[in-house]
């Protein structure tokens, strides 16, 4: 199972059936995941100890629901086409990634398939073209093929794993740290190469985030201002950084339209995939796609799926450990912890980047959040101290916590079009 997952995820990113020629008529894809999902349902490794497992069914199902609360009672057999998959592979690669070497190991193919979309860019931006054919983007900006066709997808991708290429080049072993470490110096210049706002302030995030949990909120705030200044300073994009600029007010006015498709479609939204339908742009923001096509129990949904996993590396990283004297306990502890560390942080960098992107229901993001609801099922049996989430103690919190994140949104649009 745990190949055959790690195979779905190169062909995921990597998608040689998109420009190879005589696969593209291939389901490859498709052929694998079903293979993945044939051998964990008779596995014994399946798991559903997070909330995680639970919550995405019941959003693939309000998703199907808002379609036909929208008039088309057959755009629910089309979602459960489209995002069904999603939840298959969320489910097996999260049973997959139980035990702290399958965590490393899926960061490797991670920071792999990444790195090997940078060397893309780099040919990219060095020839005008790249091996699979796809030239550079308007105004110079390197992209590939696939899902991620835009170059703020490019940058989401390496956003998400730079944490991870550092972890490996400061945790690996032998002769593999240099090739780690490199690979995170190429992730960062092929962020620079998408040119994409987004993307570098997410790589600022990351880097903001680690400050503070090792120096202090009064540093990571005096290094992210220096780290802001320098980024206007490497980007031409980023010195337009600016909501009154043209991109950036078209993206506060697609905000400000997806808060008005969620008020007049407050329960269920105006339906997956119909957020253009009512305005030009695509919203550009996550969370508002989430809120404006699924509605307010859509949104809850999926903002509990999103808290659960930064609320379950947190909890890693703020616990004691094991107590005792035994430096052997303690050493796995600190590696524990590491691990969680480092997924925490891609997490900030994934999301970081998705709030300025319309990626709710990208695969890759899911992929992600399976690792880490895997990993903290592992991390919980062989650390019984840990505490067990559930939907039943506490779920409710969630509720609440759309409600002000909803307000939130609003407030913000709010004071960015009167900054416009």
């Amino acid at each position: 199972m745990f190949p055959l997952i790690l195979l779905y995820v190169v062909l995921t990113i990597i998608r040689p059936q998109d420009y190879v020629p005589g696969l593209e008529t291939v389901p490859i894809l498709p052929v694998v995941l079903l293979l993945a999902f044939a051998m964990w349902l008779a596995s014994r490794s399946k798991t559903f100890e997070a909330p995680q497992f639970v919550i995405l069914p019941a959003f693939l199902l309000i998703l199907m629901i808002s379609q036909m609360s929208n008039g088309w009672a057959g755009g629910a057999l089309d979602e459960l086409a489209r995002f069904g998959p999603v939840v298959i592979a969320f489910f097996v690669f999260g049973a997959a990634c139980g035990t702290q070497k399958r965590v490393r190991i899926a960061m490797g193919v991670f920071v792999a398939c990444a790195a090997v979309l940078a060397l893309h860019g780099v040919e990219q931006a060095s020839t005008g073209v790249g091996w699979t054919g796809t030239p550079l983007s308007e105004g110079g900006r390197i992209q590939y093929v696939g899902i991620f066709n835009d170059p703020n997808d490019l940058g989401l991708l390496f956003a998400a794993t730079l944490p991870m290429a550092m972890f490996l080049g400061r945790r690996g072993t032998g002769a593999m740290r240099p090739v780690w470490l490199m690979a995170a110096l190429l992730l960062l210049y092929g962020t620079y190469l998408t040119n994409s706002r987004g993307a570098m302030l997410a790589v600022l995030v990351v880097a903001g985030c680690y400050v503070w949990y090792r120096k202090g909120a009064l540093v990571a705030g005096a290094i992210g201002v220096v780290g802001l200044a320098a980024m206007k300073l490497l980007s031409s994009r980023m010195e337009e950084l600016d909501a009154g600029e043209e991109s950036a007010a078209g993206r506060v006015d697609a905000w400000y339209s997806g808060l008005e498709m969620f008020r007049e479609h407050p329960a269920f939204g105006v339906g997956p995939g119909n957020f253009t339908e009512y305005n030009d742009l695509t919203a550009h923001n996550s969370f508002v796609l989430v809120l404006a096509e699924t509605g307010f129990i859509g949104f809850v949904l999926w903002l509990a799926f999103v808290g659960y996993g930064f609320w379950m590396m947190l909890t890693i990283v703020r616990h004691q450990g094991p107590t005792g004297s035994d430096p052997a306990l303690q050493a796995e502890w600190v590696a524990e912890r590491q691990m969680a560390l480092t997924l925490l942080l891609s997490l900030c960098g994934l999301f970081a980047a998705a709030f300025f992107l319309s990626r709710s229901y990208m695969v890759v993001l899911y992929l992600i959040a399976a690792m880490v609801a895997g990993y903290y099922v592992g991390a919980r049996r062989r650390w019984p101290a840990l505490p067990m989430f559930r939907l039943s103690n506490g779920g409710w919190r969630w509720l609440p916590a759309g409600a002000c994140s909803v307000f939130a949104l609003f407030v913000l649009v709010a004071v960015l079009l009167r900054t416009t």
